[in-house]
């Protein structure tokens, strides 16, 4: 099977360019001139710009165990229909977890024949399983997700330094990655603990000196074993000039923020509004305008949606009550229109946009055809109208909580191609291996 799509713009690695993007049997094969193309290619409208399929990968699947949390087929809906062709599950909270081959084994059979878009698996490291990181090294799984406190789940509880480091220095041995949720659960337990409906008093509970010191814990630790790590969902940009400094030092870590980070703000989020709870927490506007800075100037490097959706009942919406409420946002849908969104409104383009939800999650899920519009690529296209605005309502997720709703952004999908297909929604994806192009 053959596909041709021709736009005005392409968003290319090397920028924004005419082209006609040649495609066979799921491939891309070739990138040549608009004007050269085959009679039945796809031409976009004048106002679409045809981008790289996305890499989601930060997103929280929950099957099996949760599924009425959310699932891979409504999950996977919703992904393409944003503009998403490969998620990234991770190992929790799904039941079990995925810290064992077995664990694995059952996530693919309950994904199988159900996905809508590529899925790729995150592996944990919690303790007691140090022995099953080469194995699911080996099994195909992109990395271990671990955390550094409580996780909100007794299935997979946090490793302390010394497992840190143990698990660290496991995977150094086969230049496996671990991905840390970086909270430190001494200086929370310091702080007034979360009640009611005041956010103000939800964000004192999760200080930003909580993601710093373990950000520095965890710097430490990848120093000392030669390891590679990545820093999920920075919310703190305090934390900037620590990571910027190992970095500089030659320490091998990388660093992710999330939509909701760029896109609110805690001045405005209202009392009692349980919808914007997620850990760590959304802070003030002048951190929220730091991390655009930081992914500008390549301190962060890449945008994914940590979609971590659940029933509505746990949000608490009935008593708007921050304490008792699950901390999760769920955006998997529209996390490409509210990037986009911001990035205009400070004059960044779609090419750095694409770098930040295609290509660089790609590389650091190990999807060599993933994440751009190239030779030899997944042939994974978007046709998006970036000119185009929309009030965000019903989407494809599960349930229908998010601090999205009623919100106006800017940026429709209208077509999603996976592998040179149609992506409609059709359960038509490939459970994927790290490494698999």
């Amino acid at each position: 099977m053959s596909l041709a799509v021709r736009a005005r713009r392409v968003v290319l690695p090397d920028g924004v360019h005419p082209a006609a993007v040649h495609t066979r049997d799921g491939r891309i094969t070739a990138v040549k001139p608009f004007d050269d193309a085959p009679s039945g290619a796809v031409t976009l409208a004048d106002d679409e710009v045809l981008l790289p399929g996305l890499v989601d990968s930060h997103v929280h699947v929950n099957e099996p165990g949760r599924t009425e949390w959310e699932g891979f087929a409504s999950a996977t809906r919703a992904a393409v229909a944003g503009g998403v062709t490969t998620v990234v599950d991770m190992p929790l909270n799904s039941v079990p977890a995925t810290t064992t081959v077995e664990a694995l084994h059952g996530k693919r059979a309950a994904a199988r024949g159900q996905v809508a878009c590529d899925v790729a698996f995150w592996g944990g490291a919690v303790p007691g399983n140090l022995d099953q990181l080469r194995p699911l090294h080996e099994a195909g799984v992109v990395g271990f997700k671990c955390f550094l406190l409580d996780s909100g789940v007794p299935e997979f509880p946090p490793l302390d330094d010394a497992g840190l480091r143990a698990a660290l220095t496991e995977l150094a041995g086969v230049d496996g990655l671990l991905i840390a949720h970086a909270e430190d659960a001494e200086v929370i337990a310091a702080a007034p603990a979360p009640a009611g409906a005041s956010y103000a008093a939800f964000l004192a509970s999760r200080p930003p000196a909580a993601e710093e010191s373990a950000i520095a814990g965890l710097v430490a630790a990848v120093r000392d074993t030669g390891a590679r790590a990545h820093v999920v969902h920075l919310a703190d940009a305090d934390a900037l000039p620590l990571l910027r400094r190992a970095r500089a030092d030659g320490v091998a870590i990388t660093v992710e923020t999330c939509p909701h980070y760029l896109t609110f703000a805690a001045e405005e989020i209202p009392e009692g509004a349980t919808a914007f709870k997620c850990c760590p927490p959304i802070r003030e506007t002048w951190h929220r305008e730091a991390l655009w800075v930081a992914l500008a100037d390549g301190d962060v490097d890449l945008v994914v949606s940590d979609h971590s959706p659940c029933t509505p009942d746990l949000k608490r919406l009935d008593v708007g009550d921050f304490g008792l409420a699950w901390g999760g946002i769920a955006s998997l849908q529209v996390g490409l229109p509210v990037v986009w969104t911001g990035a205009r409104a400070r004059g960044i383009g779609l090419a750095e946009v694409a770098r930040w939800m295609a290509a660089a999650p790609a590389r650091l899920a190990g999807l060599p055809g993933k994440g751009t519009i190239a030779p030899g690529k997944d042939a994974d296209l978007v046709a998006f109208a970036p000119d185009e605005s929309w009030t965000v309502g019903a989407l494809e997720h599960r349930h229908p909580v998010t601090p999205y709703t009623g919100r106006r952004v800017t940026g429709v999908v209208r077509r999603t191609w996976l592998r040179g297909q149609l992506a409609d929604g059709t359960p038509r994806g490939r459970l994927l291996r790290r490494g698999q192009s």
